[in-house]
């Protein structure tokens, strides 16, 4: 059995590893995989209800960060989110309530990458790299429309 310390020692650790960024649940897990699952489970329980620990969160920062940095589909937001073990049924309730900013984001993204590649390739060319990139045909159709 665990003392006090050592699972206090323990909600320590994985704070301190949450604070100096935020994680997913899944990669506190993924981290501290050597420790007792019991004691593990009830200090990610111990922190998420102390507000420390939210895969919902988690998604609404990362999603409102790529869409001010980086030119994505939402099908690639949706892989980046999958890809840190967030569960999926959080991130479609994400996307199908925000759907609308979404795609919007998305047809803002597809112009930006079509403006940066009409120089160098032909209409087809781009619709390709964007189709192979997760945007759909109507986002595409639209960012084309609005060029």
């Amino acid at each position: 059995m665990y003392s006090d310390e050592e699972i206090d020692a323990l909600k320590t650790k994985i704070l301190k590893y949450v604070l100096y960024k935020k994680r997913t649940e899944n990669e506190i897990r993924q981290k501290f995989n050597s420790y007792d699952q019991d004691i593990l489970d009830d200090s990610i329980e111990y922190l998420k209800e102390a507000g420390y620990i939210s895969d919902s969160d988690y998604i609404d920062r990362s999603i409102k960060e790529f869409m001010a940095l980086k030119n994505l589909s939402v099908k690639e937001l949706v892989y980046k989110l999958q890809t840190k073990g967030i569960d999926k049924y959080l991130i479609e309730d994400y996307v199908s309530e925000h759907k609308e900013d979404l795609v919007q984001y998305e047809i803002t993204s597809a112009k930006n990458i079509i403006i940066k590649k009409q120089g160098s390739m032909e209409k087809e060319e781009i619709e390709d790299y964007l189709y192979k990139k997760g945007y759909i045909s109507e986002t595409i159709k639209l960012a084309f429309d609005e060029e």
